[in-house]
């Protein structure tokens, strides 16, 4: 007898549609999954067969075979255990074929029957929301109790969480029909990790006011400075004033994560802080992997990747960053095809002056030990391409005894969030998006100045002669200056903040 179910395989960071197709014939016993299964997918037949047995289920000693459509795509995971186990009890007619029709099923099958969450609940649950508004019915999910308040985030899916095989079946078989699981009430959203205050950053009034620009434009900012000079402090402060994310933006991180294995319990309205170490891989950073997975910067999406000790990354991370960094989305391509995984992060980095940490600093409390030479390698590890994606450069001086002992502690976090909000939200209502994504005519438009202005202007890039992209970025600063400042136009005071960041 046939039966099918649909589930979904990840690709990504989003969900594929895969139709578990069950067909028991006479013949000599076996038990083959086709449709290009991963290990982990082959492994499934092992576990099925201990959990159908477990319920009073075996399976019959035929034929049996499983089809995984569509075929000509690899499935990986352990996602498709239950549907498999489902679409064997329909063939085998424990089940009947009505209860499995517009039903999408996942989760990871334990010896014991309980049900272990499978990575992409929120991308699964859309899945089911757009095949469901194609085809005219409900969506309905059935899915692991660990993913089922993230499936639920979902708008118009009716999620469904069996703790083991044995509750699903009586959920279909309408026995003990389940409820479904309601979403987070307003406010139950995903606990942020505490945020450092600006108040603890003392003096660096620059840094402090550069932090503030790239918060209100999205902006890209790299700080320079000795060891202790409160680089990794300023960077690790700029969540605490980032506007929350709003609600399809938060829908989209939550999905992001959740892909990556991180089921949460409500939707991520906090943007996503990343911090890889300097020895991490291509794939591990950027993306990656003999089955394409997002990386740390897909996790930062919408959100803030910080870079600590730039210069110490490998080449080949930093130059796989420069396609991210301008067109927000990261391409893997591989024979079987490519992936795209989001990755429009604001890119935060520090780095010392040279590979001791105090060149150039002569009141340090040691002099730069480094030949000039290795100097000059040490600077060279960032290309002209990367450090011209760069909206700010800012060098952070370390602070003197004296400032150190009588510094005052400076605007709480708080504060200045108020002002990066509604300088966020005049971009916003204006044209649309953050400034840091206008382009052509928007960004000639938005950032035009008057007759004074376009002296200035012209005298700035006569002095920095940046490239066109630079000058693109420097009008996009000034553009955010202008906001924080309440300005409808770019004035040329506006134009010569911007012009210090980029020097």
């Amino acid at each position: 007898m046939f039966a099918a179910v649909s589930s979904a395989t990840i690709q990504g960071v989003d969900a594929l549609e895969v139709r578990v197709e069950a067909f028991t014939s006479g013949g000599l016993p076996s038990f083959t999954i086709v449709g290009l299964p991963g290990a982990a997918v082959q492994e499934s037949r092992e576990r099925v067969r201990a959990n159908l047995k477990l319920l009073g289920y075996p399976l019959p000693p035929s034929r049996i075979l499983v089809n995984l459509a569509p075929a000509d795509v690899r499935k990986e995971g352990p996602a498709l255990d239950l549907p498999i186990a489902l679409a064997l009890l329909a063939s085998d007619r424990r089940l009947p074929l009505s209860a499995l029709e517009g039903l999408v099923a996942f989760g990871e099958l334990a010896l014991d029957g309980s049900l272990r969450p499978a990575r992409g609940g929120v991308a699964i649950a859309s899945m089911a929301s757009l095949k469901a508004r194609a085809g005219g019915g409900p969506a309905r999910v059935l899915a692991p109790p660990a993913n089922a308040v993230e499936a639920a985030l979902v708008p118009g899916v009716t999620v469904f969480a069996p703790t083991d095989l044995a509750a699903a079946v009586a959920h279909l078989t309408g026995r003990a029909p389940l409820q479904p699981v309601a979403p987070p009430p307003p406010g139950g959203d995903e606990p942020a990790a505490p945020l450092h205050d600006l108040a603890a950053v003392r003096a660096q009034a620059l840094a402090r006011r550069a932090l503030e620009v790239a918060a209100a434009g999205r902006h890209n900012l790299l700080l320079t400075g000795p060891p202790g000079a409160g680089k990794s402090m300023l960077a690790r402060c700029l969540p605490g004033i980032l506007p929350p994310l709003t609600d399809p933006e938060a829908i989209e991180v939550t999905r992001v994560h959740s892909s990556a294995g991180r089921p949460a319990s409500g939707l991520m309205r906090t943007p996503p802080f990343r911090q890889p170490h300097h020895s991490g891989s291509e794939a591990g950073i950027v993306g990656g992997g003999a089955v394409p997975r997002p990386g740390e910067a897909s996790l930062a999406h919408l959100g803030v990747l910080f870079l600590d000790e730039l210069p110490e990354f490998s080449r080949a991370v930093l130059e796989a960053l420069r396609q991210p960094l301008e067109e927000g989305v990261v391409t893997i391509s591989r024979a079987s095809g490519s992936v795209s995984l989001p990755a429009a992060f604001q890119l935060v980095a520090a780095r010392n002056p040279c590979p001791c940490g105090y060149h150039g600093a002569h009141d340090g409390p040691q002099p730069c030990t480094c030949h000039p030479a290795a100097v000059v390698r040490y600077q060279r590890r960032l290309s002209g391409p990367l450090l011209d994606r760069m909206d700010l450069l800012v060098d952070v001086a370390r602070l003197t005894d004296t400032e150190l002992v009588n510094a005052q502690p400076g605007e709480a976090s708080a504060i200045v969030a108020t002002r990066v909000s509604r300088a966020r939200d005049r971009a916003l209502q204006r044209q649309g998006c953050v400034n840091s994504q206008l382009t052509g005519r928007s960004l000639a438009l938005h950032a035009a100045s008057g007759p004074a202005g376009q002296a200035v202007l012209a005298k700035l890039v006569r002095s920095l002669r940046p490239s066109a992209r630079g000058y693109d970025r420097l009008l996009r600063v000034a553009r955010t200056v202008a906001d924080l400042a309440g300005e409808d136009a770019v004035l040329p005071e506006h134009l010569l903040e911007a012009a210090a960041y980029r020097g």
